[in-house]
């Protein structure tokens, strides 16, 4: 159900997990730990996998969540609000007890920081749009407002479609390489010479590095291949699928 950091684990006081699709609910193609409230699923059972998301990481905590749109938008949470009424936003940041600040993914990487000795943590959602317009540094930048220190920050790169899973067309490597063409590395050529494999986890622990977080593990769990494990939007894509599910990764403080 539930996969974890080891280096944001060794944080005595900091709770973390990546749920899994695994022991929820819902069913069909939300089997069974759909943590959605947008996509199509009943809402009654959405409401329960979240719970039970939240309650697997810190059951004293209320969950937080934000409308995500693929911006650039970090919010400081002072006290969890009601899921119907979050605003839009791709990262939340809190040095709060009691709020579990969560991001939902289905590809997209879930990126989950701490700085321990501010107590200040921090959840942000980094799909491909995300990460080369800077939402990690604005969830630095956040937390640092209120006391982070990014060369104490400890960040986990969750599970997210793997570079073997990620063909992209020929355009695509273009605004990667206007911005740094050392980027070129993320990319691989396919065998057709005109598409790429493109290295999302990679990318975005670059971006992190580059900001000056000096410890960050990626998990290394593809997304797209594992269906056992996780939801994913290009296996959907790729049958056809109208409807896919959401996993959530959750961070608090103790």
């Amino acid at each position: 159900m539930i996969v974890r950091s080891a280096q944001l684990g060794s944080l005595s006081q900091i709770q973390h997990g990546f749920l899994t699709r695994d022991g929820g609910v819902s069913s069909g193609v939300y089997e069974s730990l759909n943590c959605g409230r947008a996509n199509g699923d009943d809402k009654e059972h959405v409401a329960e996998n979240r719970r039970r998301a939240v309650a697997a990481v810190d059951e004293n905590a209320s969950l937080c969540t934000a409308r995500q749109i693929h911006g650039i938008n970090a919010i400081t949470v002072e006290a969890a609000w009601p899921a119907d009424q979050a605003p839009q936003a791709d990262a939340l940041v809190t040095n709060r007890t009691g709020v579990a600040l969560g991001v939902s993914t289905a590809d997209c990487a879930p990126i989950l920081i701490a700085d321990g000795s501010a107590g200040i943590v921090a959840a942000a959602h980094a799909g491909w749009r995300g990460a080369l317009a800077g939402i990690i540094e604005a969830t630095i930048a956040a937390m640092a407002k209120i006391g982070g220190a990014p060369d104490r920050m400890i960040a986990a790169v969750g599970p997210c479609i793997a570079k073997q899973s990620y063909e992209v067309g020929p355009e695509f490597p273009a605004p990667f390489l206007d911005q740094d063409p050392t980027n070129r590395r993320f990319f691989e050529q396919c065998l057709d010479k005109t598409h790429y494999h493109f290295d999302l986890a990679a990318y975005v622990q670059s971006r992190l590095d580059l900001s000056g977080i000096p410890t960050t593990e990626v998990l290394g769990l593809d997304t797209c291949a594992d269906e056992a494990r996780f939801f994913s939007y290009r296996r959907a894509c790729l049958r056809g699928e109208a409807a896919f599910g959401l996993s959530l990764s959750v961070i608090s403080i103790d």
